[in-house]
């Protein structure tokens, strides 16, 4: 019984086991030997290969969605970069084929201006360097708005040139501006001459054609007229000096049953030049001879060819 009493369990100290502390000590002891170790004879060198190539595709892997987001950024990047500078470079063209035209503009006019000044220095009588602004408004005529008016000395009827010939006629003067309708307006008329033959005709506008043309009316079928011939300003009409090229024949049209021809010509000068010339109408123009009603005295060598009276004669008999 007294021998039951006693307790046959382990001690305290083996039963609760190696404390907390004791185990951090003996763990670092450990780590340091093996660390020691791994330093002098390299024994876990074989083991560090092996997980370095157990985990080498878990690696890659986990790059790749980085990788991915830079490729994916820098093909974005390059694909703005190449939009910015195709962009750039088409604005640099436009603007470039833009100058391109400017200067071809501005040589062209200034080879009519060049043409103009020889033209000016050619032609006698005032003239007026002018320049176009618009055409009119209304579609069913031909006419254009040059820059100077009355206050420049421009004076209606005056005729209106450029370096090919004829343009027109000024019909309105305002004060700053006029107006000049074209040579091809059906309204407008001037007499011509066909240099070959030195034939005399009227040419009148007409609306066939894209840019206008000429008719000659009242042509007879047997004048001597060519396809091609020159007609130029007769100057029997006191406007437009004599010699400046009007137009060349372009079609005649003869037919059996009519005494007269349709003759249709084409101006030599082209309405998209800007520079033109007024001629201002010539004031030395003669006037009209006036027919002189007063009877003419008797010549002296008929009066002393003429007997004397007599003064029975002159008194008359008784």
């Amino acid at each position: 019984m007294a021998l039951d009493t006693f307790e046959r369990s382990a001690p305290p100290i083996f039963r609760q086991g190696l404390s907390t502390a004791s185990k951090l000590v003996l763990l670092s002891l450990l780590s340091l030997m093996l660390m020691a170790a791994d330093h002098r004879l390299q024994i876990s060198q074989p083991l560090r290969a092996a997980v370095a190539i157990a985990l080498s595709p878990l690696q890659w892997l986990s790059l790749q969605p980085a990788r991915l987001w830079d490729l994916t950024g820098n093909y974005l990047g390059g694909v703005e970069s190449a939009r910015d500078a195709a962009l750039s470079f088409e604005a640099r063209t436009i603007a470039q084929a833009q100058r391109l035209q400017q200067v071809e503009q501005l040589s062209q006019e200034n080879a009519n201006l060049r043409q103009l000044l020889e033209l000016r220095s050619s032609v006698t009588g005032a003239s007026k360097a002018v320049e176009v602004l618009y055409d009119t408004a209304d579609p069913y005529t031909r006419r254009v708005v040059v820059d100077r008016g009355n206050l420049a000395g421009i004076q209606a009827g005056s005729a209106v040139i450029d370096a090919a010939g004829v343009v027109g006629q000024v019909t309105r003067v305002y004060p700053l501006v006029s107006e000049v309708t074209l040579l091809t307006d059906r309204q407008q008329s001037i007499p011509v001459i066909n240099a070959r033959t030195g034939s005399r005709h009227v040419a009148n506008g007409s609306p066939m054609g894209v840019g206008g043309a000429l008719e000659l009316k009242f042509v007879p079928s047997g004048t001597d007229m060519q396809k091609g011939d020159l007609l130029t300003t007769s100057g029997i009409d006191g406007i437009y000096p004599p010699g400046l090229h009007v137009g060349r024949i372009s079609q005649i049209d003869r037919r059996v049953d009519a005494s007269f021809a349709t003759v249709h010509a084409e101006p030599t000068t082209i309405e998209r030049g800007r520079h033109l010339l007024v001629l201002l109408p010539v004031k030395d123009w003669p006037a009209k001879p006036v027919a002189d009603k007063t009877p003419n005295p008797p010549s002296k060598s008929k009066a002393a060819s003429k007997p004397p009276q007599s003064a029975n004669t002159a008194g008359g008999t008784p």
